[in-house]
């Protein structure tokens, strides 16, 4: 009943609320795997962000293809932001997985990544734990 309202901050050119629109499930779930300096094995974090979703929605509208989009999104996220930027997460959780029973309750719900600084050994060391 809720997504049936209008919503007053999205105006017609007549000044009323336009009807919101059911926005698509993704249909895949991104991930990065990564090491922290105390880890013996790799964590593995979902990515919930809103704008990984936008990237595929946008990556497959130009490409036409799944395969294709899911290459582009990849791309982005696992080389661009890797290589090219310091990469930091914004941690969340929901009560699915705030259960005593997950391993793990922490989704990635933002992805921050600024131009890198500091040596080359730093940036070196980077790309080498978020190598997959």
């Amino acid at each position: 009943m809720q997504l049936l309202q209008y919503n007053l901050f999205d105006l017609d050119d007549k000044g009323q609320g336009k009807e919101r629109r059911i926005i698509r499930k993704l249909p895949y779930k991104y991930s990065y795997e990564f090491l922290t300096e105390r880890d013996s094995r790799p964590r593995k974090l979902m990515i919930e962000d809103w704008e990984i979703g936008a990237l595929y929605w946008n990556c497959l509208a130009l490409t036409g293809d799944e395969n294709e989009a899911n290459k582009l999104v990849r791309k982005k996220y696992f080389d661009d932001f890797v290589s090219k930027n310091d990469l930091y997460f914004f941690l969340g959780t929901t009560l699915q997985y705030h259960i005593k029973n997950a391993p793990n309750p922490f989704l990635i719900i933002g992805v921050f990544y600024p131009p890198k600084s500091g040596t080359e050994e730093q940036q070196l060391s980077m790309i080498d734990l978020f190598n997959l």
